[in-house]
């Protein structure tokens, strides 16, 4: 009987003592810019195709551009690319039982730390 030990929510790989990793989830969406998920792209002109071209080739990332004069300019997955998401982090680097920093005199978890960020 296989122990299983724990499972990586982001890779979906399963980790047990007999076989070591098994179960790879491959219904996980692929990286954007990747060969198994180009970029697609929509621009109206060639000239503009060059343009875009040339920024997904100095950044090393797989797309499909298209050339259709008669669709709006679409090229939002390159800017998805060029400003990625950041992630949030607490400005506040506080405890629980410190006194709150919005200034009440409260320690913080009976005042900020229940509300929503």
């Amino acid at each position: 009987m296989v122990q299983k030990i724990f499972t990586n929510q982001q890779t979906g790989k399963t980790f047990d003592r007999d076989k070591g990793v098994k179960n790879i989830n491959k219904n996980r969406y692929p990286k954007l810019g990747t060969k198994r998920n180009p970029a697609t792209v929509y621009v109206q002109t060639e000239a503009r195709e060059k343009e875009v071209n040339a920024v997904f080739q100095e950044n090393n990332w797989v797309s499909t551009i298209i050339i259709a004069p008669d669709r709006p300019e679409d090229i939002s997955a390159l800017e998805i690319l060029l400003n990625p998401v950041q992630t949030k982090t607490n400005k506040h680097d506080i405890g629980r039982n410190d006194p709150c920093y919005c200034g009440s005199g409260k320690k913080f978890k009976k005042c900020c730390a229940n509300k929503p960020v």
